[in-house]
């Protein structure tokens, strides 16, 4: 067989000399040794390759080059052997109309001052390149999470960050495309999911068949994914089963120390998209229902910019019957974390901030902040930082929540609003919003609600003003005399015109927007332009009101001074 193999071998070659012995078996002995010393180059580089010099790199959870999230990790070509890995990393960014918001990880001593943004004109390819520009961040908050906020910079840019060393430049993600928190709710083992993109419409449930959640750490690898339906979709809420393996995880996560997946929501049949996420669920701390909570009125809020006034609203509420505060933080950069501590420690109120950075998202905020609050308060308000609760007969709020909370078929309190105007005032009055301004419209503008969040839809659909409610609750509507709100809604132009920059709610047109332009959400004749009329002190003047004004000056004021705490 073997002499036949050969003869056909020979056949192709064509003729040729036979080897001598000695020849041939010189031949093979020097095959074997090359293929043995081949053989051992590829079995040791193969031991450096999944041995000491293995560097795992982190992926993007997804496909998009413009979507990828980079590891704080220096790319290989720019890394020096002795280097150690940097403390600081940025693992997101995302690009908002005025600034991009860097999301970063650090040990909590180290430092972020002395950071400048680099803006790179595209991804370099393997990390290298030179940024095109430096600028100095707007501003920087921490902890939990740590963010920077630096200035936009043109489309199709990457951006990073300069310490000691220059981090990995990282492609931003859009703020309106995109899945961006994520609660999950032990009492049905259901997640909520907030996502911009679905353009569903306001006040309104839609068909939760035609969306799902995915669950997973990388959403390159479909096999590793889980998905799980809808149960509700409204506005930008989306609540799913949390699958059982989800489940475990996020109960056990504080004994686990490890980060939950990510979660995002998949819209269904054709055109499908899944969008981009940066949500992993936070977890509710519940607590086994008890039939009497151990706190009777909360307060929800979204702020920007307001830590000047945050003192007298807290003092004040505090005095008739508010016992905590939940401050959603909507990208300040006026120092209000110190003005929140300080309150906290000092002064001892159950006030805590949330950092809620995503813009236009005023009706999901005050969503998120319902699920938190609900183990722990029987009735929580959703008002502004300038709206007062007012009630004219000198009764306390418990008071009066106590004669509802005896209807079990009461879930929320509407309290009509009076608009003040800047009553004169051309400069912010130095005695505080209360005692500052007195003069209002005769007719009360819209409606702000106390309500009880066990009595709330699951869909958490709300307007700002009011949820849903569950089916079989119902609402009413506060005698004036008994409660109203006081809304210092057009002070002093000074700060008046702080309005211009945006507004919080998604629904509602911007200021400078030629939209719904005579809508109650604006000042009547104002206009979409940040420019002070010559009557602006005197208008929105129909009737002189110094009932609250009146109130806490007794209440509050020095006996001696007359010096408000405030």
């Amino acid at each position: 067989m073997k002499e036949r193999r050969r003869r056909e071998e020979a056949a192709w070659r064509g003729p040729s000399r036979a080897l001598p012995p000695s020849s041939a078996s010189f031949s093979f002995a020097l095959f074997v040794f090359l293929r043995f010393a081949l053989f051992a180059a590829v079995a040791f580089s193969t031991f450096r390759l999944f041995g000491v010099s293995f560097r795992p790199v982190l992926i993007s959870t997804w496909p998009s080059p413009a979507m990828n999230a980079v590891s704080g990790e220096l790319p290989l070509p720019r890394r020096d052997p002795a280097a150690t890995l940097p403390s600081l990393q940025i693992q997101e960014a995302i690009s908002f109309p005025d600034q991009v918001l860097l999301f970063l990880k650090s040990p909590s001593s180290l430092p972020i001052s002395d950071l400048l943004c680099l803006y790179y004109p595209s991804s370099p390819a393997g990390g290298g390149g030179r940024p095109d520009l430096r600028l100095p961040p707007i501003s920087s908050s921490s902890p939990d999470p740590l963010l920077v906020r630096c200035p936009l910079a043109p489309g199709g840019f990457s951006i990073s960050l300069s310490t000691s060393l220059d981090l990995p430049p990282v492609r931003p993600r859009p703020w309106d495309h995109l899945a961006y928190a994520a609660v999950f709710d032990p009492r049905d083992n259901s997640t909520i999911v907030f996502a911009k993109g679905l353009n569903l419409r306001p006040a309104r449930l839609s068909d939760p068949s035609r969306y799902e959640c995915i669950f997973g750490w990388n959403f390159f690898k479909p096999r590793y994914l889980l998905t799980s339906a809808a149960l509700s979709a409204a506005q930008e809420i989306i609540r799913c089963k949390t699958p059982l393996s989800v489940v475990l995880r996020l109960r056990h996560r504080r004994r686990s120390n490890h980060d939950p997946p990510l979660v995002s929501v998949k819209s269904k049949g054709r055109g499908s998209i899944t969008l981009p996420s940066v949500a992993r669920p936070d977890t509710i701390l519940s607590r086994r229902r008890r039939r009497k909570k151990e706190l009777s009125m909360c307060v929800c809020t979204m702020v920007r910019n307001q830590a000047r006034f945050l003192r007298e609203w807290i003092v004040y509420h505090s005095r008739i019957g508010v016992q905590r505060w939940f401050i959603y933080d909507n990208n300040s950069d006026d120092g209000i974390e110190q003005v929140i501590e300080s309150m906290a420690s000092s002064s001892n109120y159950n006030v805590t901030r949330h950092p809620w950075p995503w813009i236009k998202t005023q009706e999901a905020g005050f969503a998120h902040c319902a699920l938190r609050a609900r183990d722990h308060c029987e009735w929580v308000g959703f008002i502004d930082v300038d709206e007062f609760l007012h009630l004219p007969t000198d009764v306390m709020l418990h008071d009066v929540l106590r004669n509802y909370s005896r209807k079990p078929r009461v879930g929320e309190l509407r309290t009509a609003c009076h608009s003040f105007g800047p009553s004169g005032r051309k400069t912010i009055p130095q005695e505080g919003v209360i005692v500052g301004y007195t003069c209002r419209m005769n007719t009360p503008e819209r409606h702000k609600s106390i309500v009880r969040p066990e009595a709330l839809n699951p869909s958490l659909i709300n307007v700002v003003h009011h949820f849903h409610l569950k089916d079989g609750m119902r609402y009413v509507n506060m005698d004036r005399g008994v409660m109203v709100i006081n809304h210092y809604k057009y002070q002093a132009w000074e700060v008046f015109k702080e309005k211009f920059y945006r507004r919080v709610a998604t629904y509602v047109a911007d200021w400078q927007d030629e939209e719904n332009v005579g809508s109650k959400d604006r000042a009547p004749g104002l206009g979409t332009k940040a420019v002070e009329p010559s009557d602006w002190p005197s208008r929105f003047c129909e009737v002189d009101d110094t009932g609250l004004r009146d109130w806490v000056l007794r209440a509050f004021g020095d006996p001696n001074t007359g010096v408000l705490p405030w």
